[in-house]
């Protein structure tokens, strides 16, 4: 990976600035992720994502963008997609299998053949977290189920035909975000159910599944670790990786988020100390970004082997 960094870094803007092109080169991080502020059009964005790769002259290098659908649409000055939350592929599953079946494969051929012509290759879903009632409406409808049966058959559906499609997945936010009352973008939610609870319902959709990476939960278990936030608790990183038995890379939420307690240098180091190979930074703030990159390890065999598993499904 020639001296890659473990983190994702956001950009500011529809091109790279000289200041970003320095920073990418001198820092190399494993990847970079995209929003809405960075796309006005197919186009441009191909031409953004092309400009990124020449740098590391890597056809496959990873770009990440987080398109679910409904009102998570980063793509949104190219297609709208209101009416397409996971919400309704939920209900659609329940009603209808085959008619599920039809429109949400439509839907993933339709978005990862958008998302390569503009040389996006991870999407970050499946969103595996419950739909829980009283529960902050950061995740509402963009869960696909109260029960963790169905979240969990239709994750396992979205994450094969995106692999089909040649287009990697992020399952989020391990081990769930379902019980969370607040909105972890600007406060710290904390959880009081006991594990065995857990087990049986928000970490149950995220078992078994086969997607190359998870991205964590700023959320305080308390009846498991009642300090750490679980992208910053070994004990839950521990469990993520024994007992709901994911083995592939492990990325943080975005660390600019006000949910984490701390500097930004302290949570840069706690995301790794706790275990998490990657660290996720989106806001495209340049100073930011340089603390992220100084506090990010050189990527490890861990990361190399498993980024050249992913690699081979990219067509």
């Amino acid at each position: 990976m020639n001296n890659r960094r473990s983190f994702i870094t956001g950009i500011k803007s529809t091109k790279l600035s000289l200041k970003e092109k320095i920073f990418i080169k001198k820092y190399k991080p494993w990847g970079v992720i995209l929003f809405s502020r960075n796309i006005n059009n197919i186009k441009q964005t191909l031409a953004l994502t092309s400009s990124i790769r020449k740098i590391f002259k890597d056809k496959k290098y990873p770009i990440l963008i987080d398109q679910e659908g409904g009102r998570v649409n980063r793509l949104k000055n190219i297609i709208t997609s209101k009416n397409l939350t996971s919400k309704f592929f939920g209900e659609k599953y329940l009603k209808n299998r085959k008619e599920f079946e039809f429109i949400y494969t439509m839907f993933i051929n339709k978005t990862s053949f958008l998302l390569k012509s503009i040389g996006v290759n991870i999407n970050t879903i499946p969103l595996l977290d419950l739909r829980v009632k009283g529960s902050s409406n950061i995740i509402g409808d963009r869960s696909f189920s109260s029960d963790p049966k169905v979240v969990s058959k239709i994750g396992d559906y979205c994450i094969k035909y995106f692999h089909k499609n040649g287009v990697g997945t992020v399952i989020k936010h391990i081990p769930g975000h379902g019980l969370a009352k607040v909105d972890s973008h600007y406060f710290t939610p904390t959880v009081t159910k006991k594990e065995n609870f857990l087990s049986k319902k928000d970490f149950f959709p995220f078992k078994k599944k086969k997607s190359f990476f998870a991205m964590t939960a700023h959320i305080i278990f308390n009846k498991i670790d009642h300090k750490n936030v679980a992208t910053h608790s070994k004990v839950i990183i521990n469990m993520i990786r024994k007992k709901i038995g994911f083995r592939n890379i492990l990325i943080s939420d975005d660390l600019s988020m006000k949910s984490l307690k701390g500097t930004l240098k302290e949570n840069t180091i706690k995301t790794f100390n706790a275990g998490c190979n990657l660290a996720l930074h989106c806001n495209g703030n340049f100073k930011e970004m340089e603390i992220v990159g100084k506090n990010s390890p050189i990527v490890n065999k861990f990361i190399t082997k498993k980024t050249s598993e992913f690699y081979k499904i990219l067509s």
